[in-house]
């Protein structure tokens, strides 16, 4: 690569994580809204019930509440791991760039 190509890399580089924002917002909002249709199918097949119960509800014992929490948190968390790398995969291959900083990790 020449030099200046170099520097336009950087230049966008610096500029595409800020760009990538709404675009990651907008990912997230699309990745809860799916997350929690998944929760709800899946707590209708495990327990028969339209609704999970939730850790101030009176009438469900702790092994439903933890059990509602621990599948509700594994979800979620695969459905924004699976939007966040499916957008990150797109944006680079329309751009050339990872939308991320090299350190990674979970924010």
């Amino acid at each position: 690569m020449k030099e200046t190509d170099v520097a336009k890399t950087k230049k966008r580089k610096l500029k595409l994580p800020l760009a990538y924002k709404p675009l990651g917002f907008a990912m997230g909002w699309a990745s809860g809204a799916i997350a929690s249709l998944a929760f709800r199918k899946t707590w209708m097949a495990l327990r028969h019930e339209e609704d999970a119960p939730d850790a101030l509800d009176r009438d469900r014992g702790w092994g439903e509440i933890l059990l509602a929490a621990a599948v509700q948190g594994a979800l979620f968390a695969v459905v924004r791991s699976a939007v966040d790398r499916t957008g990150a995969k797109a944006i680079e291959r329309s751009t050339g760039v990872w939308p991320a900083d090299d350190q990674g990790g979970r924010d």
